[in-house]
């Protein structure tokens, strides 16, 4: 059955490729308005041009943001709400996955992950809760991953801030239960997108090795996991998705 998000304002973070890029086409398609936000200015502009030339004017909005400063987060969030007169969902989808074993780590790729999975999810929610509370419903979506819950030597603070991302959207849903707003993880395994691309060579000769011919999912699969959420009745709340390629173990 396909899902109808006609006229719910949805905002999306880490717009500009894979995922991000993927739910926002996926949501306008199911009806649905979009506020795009992420670094590259030029990469989520063309997005929303493109969205608006498929779907109409007014279907999409392009604001440049740092999830992980909080004031930027904010803005984001707010102007969003401001520019469609409401704020159905969040997909807080902006993400750094930087590898490799914790002894000898370069210290700034845990600062980077840190400040986009992990801040940047928490600015974004913060900033969205009294809107939804004050209009009696909402969605928040928070992409994590299969590191999430499985975690592995070469990838220990990348699990630590999935782990987090996962332990604080349960806190968030027992909380928000009363106010109408649903909460959901989605968890990706492997993902064709250019995320893995930021590693060191060692580290991608390591990923290499391990999905060995695995055939990974694409950013459409997780998109459309996160549509199927968005699109259930209001007494549905699908709390938790994990989506692996048929091939992956762990």
């Amino acid at each position: 059955m396909a899902i109808d998000l006609t006229g719910r304002a949805v905002a999306i973070t880490g717009a500009s490729s894979g995922i991000g890029e993927a739910t926002a086409l996926a949501c306008a398609a199911a009806g649905a308005r979009v506020a795009l936000a992420a670094r590259r200015a030029e990469r989520i502009e063309a997005l929303a041009r493109r969205i608006e030339q498929q779907h109409g004017p007014d279907r999409a909005l392009a604001l440049p943001t740092d999830v992980g400063e909080e004031q930027q987060a904010r803005a984001f969030v707010e102007r969003a709400h401001a520019h469609f007169g409401r704020l159905d969902a969040l997909v807080n989808n902006a993400g750094v996955m930087l590898l490799g074993s914790i002894d000898g780590a370069p210290t700034e790729e845990w600062r980077r992950m840190v400040h986009v999975n992990v801040f940047g999810v928490l600015w974004c929610t913060h900033a969205a809760l009294p809107l939804m509370r004050a209009q009696g419903s909402g969605h928040i979506v928070n992409v994590s991953s299969v590191a999430g819950r499985v975690a592995r030597a070469g990838s220990g603070v990348y699990n630590l801030t999935k782990w987090g991302v996962n332990a604080f959207s349960e806190a968030l849903r027992q909380e928000c239960v009363e106010h109408g707003i649903r909460v959901t993880i989605v968890e990706p395994g492997a993902v064709d997108t250019e995320l893995p691309g930021h590693n060191r060579p060692e580290v991608l000769e390591q990923l290499r090795r391990r999905l060995g011919d695995v055939e990974r999912l694409t950013s459409e699969d997780v998109a459309n996991a996160i549509v199927f959420a968005l699109g259930q009745p209001p007494h549905v709340s699908v709390n938790e998705l994990l989506v692996r390629p048929s091939r992956q173990r762990g």
